[in-house]
């Protein structure tokens, strides 16, 4: 899916990461300028200065919770994706919140049917998976503040739909 031109907020890490020689542009956005690795400075629900359909890919992790317009910002993305480009998104489901976080404030955590909605009115529901992660002990640890090398893979890996600490849509 990380191909062609790809977006990523903040930094582009991912896209460096798992793109590798499939990318042939990498942009980054940043809400305000001071990022010096930003392309592109917007406000995701209001970027009418970014032209439609240009990106291939689009990487947006950890940053839904943190804008109080979660769908004019989806808007937007479905709006500078090309015809069968990709959006990758994470956010949080079960988590502390950290409101002096440099990131921004903090607006929302979700669940995967919260995300379904949100990502459907926006994307063809046919297109849209959302899936979540986590169990209840991941959901603890993490809470807790446990290092991932104290729970093992196994105990990592297995999915609980009660205890979503991670939401991914594509």
């Amino acid at each position: 899916d990380i191909r062609g031109r790809v977006l990523e907020i903040g930094d582009n890490t991912y896209t460096r990461r798992f793109g590798a020689d499939r990318v042939a542009v990498s942009d980054v956005l940043h809400v305000e300028d001071g990022n010096p690795l930003a392309t592109i400075v917007a406000d995701l629900t209001k970027a009418d200065h970014i032209p439609a359909e240009i990106f291939d890919c689009i990487i947006f992790t950890q940053t839904l919770n943190r804008i109080y317009d979660p769908g004019a910002a989806l808007r937007t993305l479905s709006r500078i994706l090309k015809p069968h480009g990709v959006l990758l998104a994470t956010f949080p489901g079960i988590t502390r919140t950290d409101l002096c976080e440099p990131a921004g404030p903090w607006y929302w955590s979700f669940t995967s049917a919260s995300a379904r909605r949100l990502f459907e009115e926006v994307f063809s529901p046919a297109n849209v998976v959302i899936e979540s992660y986590g169990n209840v002990l991941v959901a603890t640890s993490f809470l807790y503040g446990l290092a991932t090398e104290e729970v093992s893979q196994q105990e990592l890996e297995h999915r609980d739909p009660d205890y979503e600490v991670l939401i991914t849509a594509r």
